[in-house]
């Protein structure tokens, strides 16, 4: 049987907090690049370590993409520096397709921001780990497009669909984002499987509920979102 959505979001939920993959620090939270406070922190970097559980989220990756847009709707798929290069290969390689990659930066060396396959003229499905607002991904995207890439998805194992006009600024920028699991799904796993003791997934939950005015309760990012 195929798995569906909520079959997907809860198995990859459960393989984040597996391999310790959440961090969870209410007194002394995690900071951003954004500038968000958060009293848990993702890093789904931890995955690339384990092949069985790599080996799934691929295969819920090319089930998700193939499921909402297509099975031959793209020509390359593009990973962003750093973590989301790992991903890309190997859903590259499950898609069977070139990969490129895209650099935060030109390197010394180099006139440009893509390495790997050429993207001019052809569909790219962009590639990271993770979102949180969006914002990388916009700046990804439009380094594609100045090399003459057509980029109307991108993909990612989490998201964290906490943040207020994370969608609408993708939409806007002619992005569809996919992904496997939200921090909702994490926490739904984590009471179910006692993860967290209820102090600490209370504490999770007024984040969840209220993170921009958690974030400024606790030094960091307020209002301004």
């Amino acid at each position: 049987m195929r798995p569906d959505h909520d079959d997907i979001a809860a198995t990859t939920a459960r393989m984040l907090l597996e391999v310790e993959a959440i961090g969870f620090r209410p007194h002394q939270p995690f900071r951003f690049s954004s500038g968000w406070a958060s009293p848990v922190y993702i890093d789904c970097r931890a995955l690339i370590s384990y092949p069985r559980l790599r080996r799934e989220l691929i295969r819920f990756a090319e089930r998700t993409v193939t499921r909402a847009v297509g099975f031959e709707r793209f020509d390359v798929v593009a990973g962003g520096e750093t973590a989301g290069i790992p991903f890309a290969a190997w859903l590259a390689e499950a898609l069977m397709l070139p990969l490129a990659c895209v650099r935060k930066r030109p390197p010394a060396a180099a006139a440009g921001r893509i390495e790997g396959a050429a993207v001019a003229g052809r569909r790219v499905l962009l590639v990271e780990d993770l979102t949180s607002d969006g914002r990388s991904k916009l700046d990804f995207a439009a380094a594609l497009r100045a090399d003459g890439a057509e980029v109307a998805h991108t993909f990612v194992v989490f998201f964290y669909d906490i943040f207020p006009g994370t969608r609408e600024r993708l939409t806007d920028a002619g992005l569809a984002l996919h992904h496997l699991a939200t921090w909702r799904d994490v926490l739904a796993e984590a009471r179910a499987g006692g993860a967290f003791d209820a102090e600490a997934l209370r504490e999770v939950e007024a984040f969840l509920d209220d993170p921009i005015g958690w974030s400024a309760a606790h030094g960091g990012r307020g209002g301004d979102a």
